[in-house]
């Protein structure tokens, strides 16, 4: 398994993350319900399975069905201990923060988890102003990190706006989880060179990738121009974001064990991987 230092947490992990939206959510993308005791232990095997793999790496959310997948996760990874590097998340204000966190660590089973990220989409100014200000949920954030609730903090965005840029250049958070891949490349622009992604990674700080996949969004697309769907691009879009070297983990979802083993046979594909710096070539000597 292809491996990263993530950051400054200085903490070796896995290259390709078991994300756990579609642990919680009920149909999420597609048919399933972690009500139904079978499809729930599909789950759990997935995720053992992914251990034995060598995936180190797992994302979670108290918003993933209400802590459905945290306890999933717990279920899962209950006995790993440091085998494993646990990321999870919580809400943009300083009020509650700190009983979300304990929940999530009762449901995960642990006494701390290695990650606790920022759980947002597009912060506006003002939101931004907030979790910065003395009392906001960065400096919660760094109390709960220093009484070792959580070994790391961060947060997570699918935008690239100032805000972005500004929680970075704080220079108080360590890792960066953002939406990035084939057809939502704003944060990697490496021709100019500009982005977040850059951003983050001279600062200092670890980067994780989210809708790997693109969430099906290509897929649609692909299957609007093409209805026969006669190939699969789950593979060459995993490669497309293991081939930027400043991508320390990139997450996907996922549910059984075809899945995983799939996946993580692409991740081991090293040599299979395009070089972005190909992809973006416009001129060809002669």
């Amino acid at each position: 398994m292809d491996h990263a230092i993530l950051g400054r947490t200085g903490r070796e992990v896995s290259r390709l993350g078991f994300g756990g939206a579609p642990a919680g959510l009920k149909n999420y993308l597609d048919e399933y319900d972690p009500a139904l005791p079978d499809q729930r232990e599909g789950v759990v095997a997935a995720i053992l399975r992914a251990v034995e793999l060598g995936i180190t790496y797992f994302d979670t959310a108290p918003g993933y069905g209400a802590g459905v997948s945290e306890s999933i996760f717990g279920e899962a990874l209950a006995g790993c201990g440091e085998r494993v590097f646990v990321a999870t998340k919580i809400g943009a204000s300083a009020e509650g923060a700190r009983r979300s966190l304990e929940g999530s660590l009762e449901r995960l089973r642990r006494d701390h988890v290695d990650l606790v990220q920022i759980h947002g989409s597009s912060y506006s100014v003002e939101q931004t102003d907030a979790m910065l200000a003395p009392g906001g949920i960065v400096a919660e954030l760094e109390q709960l990190r220093e009484e070792g609730l959580t070994r790391a903090i961060g947060f997570t965005t699918e935008d690239t706006n100032d805000s972005v840029y500004r929680l970075i250049r704080s220079g108080r958070l360590d890792v960066m989880q953002i939406c990035y891949n084939m057809i939502y490349q704003h944060p990697y622009e490496p021709t100019r060179p500009f982005g977040s992604i850059l951003e983050a990674n001279d600062a200092g700080m670890g980067v994780v990738t989210m809708r790997t996949l693109t969430s099906g969004i290509l897929q649609n697309w692909i299957r609007a121009v093409n209805p026969a769907d006669t190939f699969d691009y789950n593979a060459a879009l995993l490669r497309f974001v293991l081939a930027n070297p400043l991508v320390d983990v990139a997450l996907v979802g996922m549910r059984d064990i075809a899945t995983v083993e799939r996946n993580v046979d692409v991740a081991n594909d090293v040599d299979g991987r395009l070089p972005l710096d190909r992809m973006h070539e416009r001129y060809v000597d002669r």
